[in-house]
């Protein structure tokens, strides 16, 4: 059987015999020896994760660096055995006599979280087929790093020729543990697919390569099957998958050329294995435009429909900025969101376009900061509204977003909330245990439902015009997104805010926008152009319409009439 391990126990460490029944297997791929390994442990003994991203033993410390899901990185390492009730203890390895060819050890060991079902036959017949399905995997990517042609990934391992063994665990869980880990290793309070965490340290020089561990939520891989039409088993390869690229130095969230560049090689490596199902990350964006098929989406006039911002768009902006143009972010979204966004394209610091130093226009107008990045202007929603739209969410199971400055709070995991961080760039949502305490840790500026195209508009917008009254209003920037704020809040208020503040004229500024939210902004601007992919409301008010999102509009904007 598999072993089987508590909540929060570092299980490429060896692991409880009392909680679990071992399986270890020796396969052959190629060239290479598989081994499967699995030690005991007495639970007492088990080392925990700690707050502060490091945790010690009396002879091993460990430390901590992010990279997409929270990387482990040990200072010192060791090989481990049971110490029986006496805790652990470090063991040299046995020597073994050469071969005349020296191989490659590859020890894979597959693990299940205790707090899953012992009598679980589909866990257990997929730990099974991980067994063998990892070594391949693994051995598939490693063949194809020497001569990778990819220019953003990390470069740390490269050439395994001159390591002894490879060492890799994967883990099942449930959505609570994965949760945990989340939590400790990221600040994120929400469940997730997948978590890859790195024990590789290049400067050790040990001849064992410790790649590290994955860690994937078995309720969460079901919930992705049923909703991308494929079998719970082919889900979980798929994020194994995505997982050992990260641990081999793939990151797709530093870019929009490692995303392409990461996503390419998850559909090779699926391929390779004839596995099925496509890479986590065209699942993911294929899901989204599946839930918004009747519309063509686009996160913002600066991003294109998959919510990035293009070169030649970044391009744009610099050689404005080089010409003496001022340019100032007016948007929907929070400031951490849009530093995040445009951070990838040196676009993100005192000299950029938006920073924390830096005059803009963000959560529709609602915060406006002026020179020095310095608050100029708050507004927030009547708490009593607040109160109301939660229950509605919670009633209906409608996914809510609350945004309060820097932050935004939840009432839920969805993957459409989560959507909002990992496809929209707004901070983590904090899951919020009810109501009253959402509405009580800060002061809320907006709230935002998503969900379907069709049912924002044939029953929350109609619903909510309706309901909010006197007390707020709505407003639509993305078809399966609606927004309640405050009544008069617009993007074009808080611009003149901001102008009055810098003692700017209406009539000296050139305006670019697609949404409905942008209106306002458009008219008051000398010039207002419209993307040709906005809303028709939005192309009426506007002087030009220009190109669309995803034919660089802003920079064709830029060029004709910038300067």
């Amino acid at each position: 059987m598999f072993p089987r391990v508590s909540p929060l126990l570092r299980f490429s460490l060896p692991l409880p015999s009392s909680m679990a029944r071992n399986i270890s297997s020796r396969a052959a791929t190629g060239a290479f020896p598989i081994v499967a390994l699995a030690a005991a442990a007495s639970p007492s003994n088990v080392q925990f994760f700690t707050p502060s991203n490091s945790f010690a033993s009396p002879s091993l410390r460990f430390t901590t660096r992010c990279f997409h899901a929270g990387f482990v990185k040990p200072i010192e390492t060791g090989v481990w055995a049971a110490g029986g009730q006496r805790g652990y203890r470090k063991v040299r390895r046995r020597a073994t006599a050469k071969s005349k060819q020296k191989e490659l050890e590859l020890s894979v060991s597959i693990c299940i979280e205790d707090d899953l079902p012992d009598n679980d036959s589909e866990i257990l017949s997929i730990a099974e087929l991980l067994r063998l399905n990892a070594p391949m995997a693994l051995k598939l990517a490693l063949d194809g790093l020497k001569d990778s042609p990819c220019k953003t990934r990390d470069t740390a391992i490269t050439d395994v020729g001159g390591y002894e063994s490879i060492e890799l665990s994967v883990m099942l869980c449930n959505d609570r543990f994965i949760r945990k880990l989340n939590k400790e290793w990221r600040d994120e309070d929400s469940a997730t697919d997948v978590l890859s965490m790195s024990q590789h340290v290049a400067q050790l020089n040990l001849p064992i390569l410790m790649l590290g561990d994955i860690v994937i939520s078995v309720e969460t891989a079901a919930r992705q099957a049923e909703e991308r039409g494929h079998t719970l088993l082919d889900e979980i390869r798929i994020l194994m998958v995505h997982g050992l690229l990260h641990l081999l130095g793939f990151d797709h969230e530093i870019s929009e050329e490692a995303e392409t560049e990461m996503e390419k090689e998850e559909e090779v490596l699926l391929k390779s294995l004839g596995w099925a199902g496509k890479g986590l990350i065209q699942s993911a964006y294929e899901s989204y435009d599946q839930a918004n098929s009747d519309s063509e989406i686009s996160d913002g006039t600066l991003l294109n429909s998959k919510s990035q911002l293009s070169t030649t768009n970044a391009n744009a902006l610099k050689e404005a900025m080089s010409r003496g143009v001022k340019v100032v972010i007016a948007t929907g979204k929070a400031r951490p969101s849009a530093i995040n966004i445009l951070k990838t394209a040196g676009l993100a610091d005192k000299d950029g376009i938006v920073s924390e130093l830096s005059p803009g226009v963000f959560l529709q107008g609602l915060l406006v900061y002026g020179r020095q990045g310095r608050e100029i202007f708050r507004r927030n929603l009547d708490p009593s509204v607040c109160r109301e739209v939660c229950r509605y969410s919670l009633e209906h199971k409608v996914p809510l977003i609350a945004f309060s400055n820097d932050r935004c709070l939840t009432l839920f995991d969805h993957p459409l909330v989560e959507s909002l961080h990992t496809v929209y760039h707004e901070p983590k949502a904090e899951v919020m245990p009810s109501v009253e305490d959402l509405v009580a840790a800060a002061d809320i500026q907006k709230l935002l439902f998503i969900d379907t195209a069709d049912r924002v508009a044939t029953e929350l917008r109609p619903y909510w015009s309706e309901a909010a009254g006197g007390r707020a209003s709505v407003v639509q920037a993305i078809p399966h997104m609606l927004e309640i704020v405050p009544v008069g809040t617009s993007k074009g208020s808080g611009v003149q805010i901001l102008l009055d503040h810098l003692g700017v004229k209406a009539e000296e500024i050139m305006a670019l926008g697609d949404g409905e939210n942008d209106i306002e902004m458009l008219q008051l601007a000398s010039l207002g152009i419209a993307l040709s992919n906005g809303a028709e409301k939005t192309k009426a008010v506007a002087n030009v319409i220009g190109a669309s999102n995803d034919e660089d509009g802003v920079a064709d904007a830029i060029y004709r009439y910038a300067f």
